[in-house]
């Protein structure tokens, strides 16, 4: 389960920098400025929790807890709720793309709220 973590974890990381090379050289002169920002955001909360993700895997090993496990699960689902959907609405100014990004937002929440959790258990 650890190594399908890291493995979606330096996909996760290397998708939001293409990501982010296409917002740059591809989307600038295609995209208003308020839906490139949009787009960008999406990149840069993909990669930080992508490192979060590769961050779990190295305290699970040290400390394997299955709240670590759950944090990641939940951080995956943010990356792909939250970040997927600002680059949908970016591409494609579709409207209801817009309430699933809190969705994403709360699963960052509790994917934090995980490892707190779990670094309280774990202290001696």
């Amino acid at each position: 389960m650890i190594k399908i973590v890291l493995s979606c974890a330096a996909f996760s990381a290397m998708l939001s920098v293409i990501l982010g090379a296409f917002a740059a050289h591809g989307l600038k002169s295609k995209l208003s400025e308020t839906l490139l920002t949009t787009f960008q955001t999406g990149v840069q909360y993909q990669m930080y929790h992508s490192l979060a993700l590769i961050l779990l895997v190295i305290l699970y090993r040290q400390m394997p807890q299955s709240l670590l496990l759950y944090s990641a699960g939940f951080m995956l689902a943010g990356i792909v709720l939250f970040s997927g959907s600002l680059y949908m609405l970016a591409l494609t100014q579709i409207k209801w793309f817009g309430p699933i990004t809190p969705l994403g937002g709360v699963c960052f929440i509790v994917g934090w709220a995980l490892l707190v959790a779990a670094a309280l258990k774990g202290a001696n």
